[in-house]
């Protein structure tokens, strides 16, 4: 995907499409960690180590309940 810069006041604006956003499980609340290595940016969703833990927690039970299913669908 091929984004380009909106302005948004003296600044500029990278608009993430609401399916990304999903995607990412971030709101527009959600703080971002930026970094850059001088070439590339890299955006980080700083998380809420509680929320971490749930969802950690949920995906485990996830992979203990249809785990076997999901690797007999993948082969």
């Amino acid at each position: 995907m091929v984004k380009t810069l909106t302005k948004h006041g003296n600044s500029y604006a990278l608009v993430i499409d609401k399916p990304i956003l999903e995607l990412l499980r971030v709101s527009p609340d959600t703080p971002f960690e930026i970094m850059t290595d001088g070439q590339s940016l890299v955006l980080t969703p700083v998380r809420d180590a509680r929320q971490e833990k749930k969802f950690g927690k949920a995906l485990k039970g996830v992979h203990e309940r249809f785990g076997r299913a999901m690797k007999r669908l993948a082969e």
